[in-house]
């Protein structure tokens, strides 16, 4: 079948299914005639599986580990359902010290957030768990990666134009000059790469697509 049948069979975005193939999670057979991706009953089974493990909450790491037969379906549910019971208990704190907070009624003028901070400290030495937020605004980060690969990107731009310029008043070798070219080429898309790399890191482990299953 094709992709548009796979995604209206499964109810996974057909940009998820290239997720996923990127991922090495599924490897359609090639239609030998087109050369398109050819889905068959193993790979709506495979995308079935994936949704199922997904809507669970395990991360694609430990799903690819469960394809590879690195690790046993049950060990890695085993292990998912104790890390679920771990932060059901981190969250029930919050949601206690929330609900205490609110029924106090307070403001920001009457909040006493050292003490509430101190309280929660105490709970934390005890073994229970917070949120912690304080990781940095991604979207600052974003920006900043963006800027910093234009820049270089920019940079690399410029030495090239240079060299032609140069090539132009003092005639050289075209062999040379395309030598001397390569080196910033190269740099340039070695910069696009790293973005996307870090883009995609700052967005999480996974495209905030597959997270939608």
């Amino acid at each position: 079948m094709k992709i548009n049948e796979a995604e209206a069979l499964v109810g996974i975005t057909r940009k998820n299914i290239r997720f996923y193939e990127q991922e090495g999670l599924l490897t359609p057979r090639r239609n030998r005639a087109n050369g398109y991706r050819d889905y068959g009953e193993e790979d709506v089974t495979r995308l079935q599986q994936i949704k199922l493990l997904r809507k669970l909450g395990l991360p694609l790491s430990e799903i690819r580990r469960i394809f590879d037969r690195e690790q046993t379906l049950s060990d890695a549910l085993n292990r998912h359902g104790a890390a679920l019971r771990r932060e059901r208990a981190r969250l029930e704190q919050s949601l206690a010290m929330t609900a205490s907070l609110a029924g106090e009624h307070l403001t920001l003028d009457t909040l006493d957030a050292a003490g509430r901070l101190q309280e929660m400290e105490q709970l934390e030495q005890g073994g229970t768990t917070f949120m912690n937020r304080q990781t940095g605004d991604r979207r600052s980060g974003y920006w900043g990666a963006v800027l910093s690969a234009v820049a270089m990107a920019l940079l690399m731009a410029g030495m090239i134009a240079l060299l032609v310029w140069c090539a132009v008043v003092d005639p050289i070798p075209l062999p040379l000059l395309l030598s001397f070219e390569a080196v910033p080429a190269a740099v340039i898309v070695g910069i696009v790469l790293a973005l996307r790399q870090r883009l995609q890191e700052l967005k999480g482990d996974e495209l905030d697509d597959a997270r939608q299953y």
